[in-house]
Formats: structure tokens, C-alpha cells, sequence
């Protein structure tokens, strides 16, 4: 079956009247007409990104014609899509279809992995499918980063690597799952793999280690991967028994909030999340995820 266009997509689900909102009341839209995040149930990874990011009011909204874009999954262990571990292989790609037909230039995909690179992005699937879609897949590879000043309260200056800093459009894509040391991963630390250098010792304040780096980073666009969770024995797991499958994404502008409702997906409390109180006070967001302001959509209602 080949793959559908966005815009076949989204006539499929139904949700054009929810798409691209260029014009509201006659004006330009603002990013204040436009919600701070959209949460998307009930289908397939890629039915999902597609149905979240038109409710936004579409990738256009973030990208423009010829710029570059550089996508940031979770691909960490050398682990199959179905565990867990990794962003899922069909979000990446749909997020590859969109920013394309949104008129990228160039779309790179590319991650610091925890595992040996070539197994990571090879078992995680997200190598064919992105490359499938049109992307360019870079493995950032150690030793590789320059030294920048992230200006934060515990990283002052760290290595980065330029392939992050040289796009013109960032969008962050984790998975939420379980992690040994910090509770969850999410979207702000998967920031994590966009940096060089002995990323271990960083875990001694994990916190506020994710607020500097989101701080430093400040994504465009974050859209987390629910579909299948990863809720025990993470950050890598494998046993298949360890993952439910909410069937979910979540897309926005408001890091805090993605992170807040990732965290609902294991069962977490904002408070059971120190970095996420700490974000909201360095005006990262807010942390409530559930106002008016984020659109609920049930893929399974559509019509």
C-alpha cells in the first residue's frame, strides 16, 4: 500500500476543517489563535501526527519554503519499535512527509546514541522509514561536538553538535517511557541526544539539566510519541510484557505541557517530575495540559 499524501490523510480522517487555519475572521492568524498543544488518540502513529499537527494549524505554520529542518527522535538502544525504547519509526516518517510538503529544503534526522549508532538506528526502524520519506540521517557521532555556551545553572558551556544548531527548524520528537534515574524520558531530555561529551555525569542533576538544555535549545515544534509506552525496567526495557499502548500523540509549542501529560502516561503527577515545576518558572510553559487551550482529538470519531 503506498503511503498517502498529508492531504489524502487528512480527507481520510476528516479533519480538513480543523487544517492549516491561515486565515481567522479575515486576518493572518496569530500564534495566540492557534492551541498550545493537540492530543490525538485512538489510531496509528502516523494517523496520529498528521490529525495533532493539522490541529495546530498545520507544519506550514512552522515551516517555510527552502528551510532546513532537523528532526530529533529518541533513537538510544539498539531496540525493536515494538519495546519501546525508541520514537516510533511511522511518526518520524510522517513528520519527514509533512515538513516536506510544508516546502523544506532539507530534512535531517539524527540523534547521540546510548547503543552502537549503526544497530540503533537499523533495529529502531527509524533509519529506513525516515530515509524512506525523503530524509537525510545523520548519526552524531562522539567526539564530534563544539563547545558552546548553554548559559544554564548546571551546564555553563558544554559540546553540541553543530548539525542541531545549523537548522533553521527544530522539532523535537521523544517517546515518553519509564527511566531508572530520572522517573520518565520525555521531551525535554531527549535533548540529551543532541549533546556531546560525558553525558553520564549530567544525570547528578537531571532537572535542571533538562530545563538548561531545553532552554538552550527551544524547540519549534515537540511532538511525543504515546503510541506504545515503555513503563517499567527503561530506559531500555525489551520485555514486551513491560509496554502498554495508549495510541497516542501529542504535538505543540508548550514543552511543559507535553512533558506534564507524557508523564500521565506512566502515571506520574507533575510533582513526581522535578524538572517540570522548575521549566514552568524559567516561563518555559505551564503545566497544566488538560485547559482549554489544548485540543482533545479521538482519531476513532473522525469523520
Amino acid at each position: 500500500m503506498r503511503n498517502l499524501s498529508r492531504r489524502e490523510m487528512l480527507r481520510h480522517i476528516g479533519v480538513s476543517a480543523i487544517g492549516l487555519p491561515v486565515l481567522m475572521g479575515g486576518r493572518q492568524a496569530k500564534a495566540t489563535d492557534y492551541p498550545r498543544g493537540a492530543i490525538a488518540r485512538n489510531s496509528d502513529p502516523e494517523t496520529l501526527t498528521y490529525l495533532a499537527i493539522a490541529a495546530l494549524g498545520g507544519m506550514e505554520r512552522f515551516v517555510k519554503d527552502g528551510q532546513s529542518v532537523l528532526i530529533k527522535p529518541n533513537i538510544g538502544w539498539d531496540s525493536r519499535p515494538e519495546q519501546g525504547a525508541n520514537s516510533h519509526p511511522a511518526m518520524v516518517a510522517a513528520l519527514v512527509r509533512l515538513a516536506l510538503d510544508a516546502g523544506a529544503g532539507k530534512v535531517v534526522v539524527a540523534d547521540n546514541t546510548c547503543n552502537n549508532p549503526q544497530r540503533c538506528y537499523k533495529l529502531s526502524g527509524i533509519e529506513k522509514a525516515a530515509k524512506g520519506a525523503g530524509a537525510k540521517v545523520i548519526h552524531l557521532r562522539s567526539g564530534r561536538g563544539e563547545e558552546k555556551t548553554i548559559g544554564g545553572k548546571v551546564l555553563g558551556k558544554w559540546p553540541v553538535f553543530r548539525e542541531i544548531l545549523e537548522a533553521d527548524v527544530l522539532i523535537n520528537a521523544p517517546v515518553a517511557k519509564h527511566h531508572s534515574a530520572s522517573r520518565a524520558t520525555l521531551g525535554m531530555k531527549n535533548w540529551y541526544g543532541a549533546i556531546d561529551g560525558q553525558r553520564g555525569q549530567l544525570h547528578q542533576n537531571i532537572p535542571q539539566t533538562c530545563v538548561d538544555l531545553a532552554n538552550y535549545f527551544k524547540p519549534h515544534l515537540t511532538v511525543l510519541d504515546g503510541t506504545r509506552v515503555l513503563v517499567r525496567n527503561g530506559p531500555k526495557g525489551g520485555n514486551l510484557d513491560d509496554v502498554i499502548h495508549p495510541q497516542v500523540v501529542m504535538a505543540g509549542t508548550d514543552p511543559v505541557a507535553i512533558d506534564a501529560f507524557g508523564g500521565s502516561l506512566l502515571d506520574l503527577a507533575p510533582a513526581d517530575l522535578p524538572h517540570l515545576a522548575l521549566a514552568e518558572q524559567e516561563g518555559l510553559g505551564k503545566i497544566d495540559w488538560q485547559g482549554d487551550d489544548i485540543r482533545q482529538l479521538d482519531a476513532a470519531k473522525q469523520h
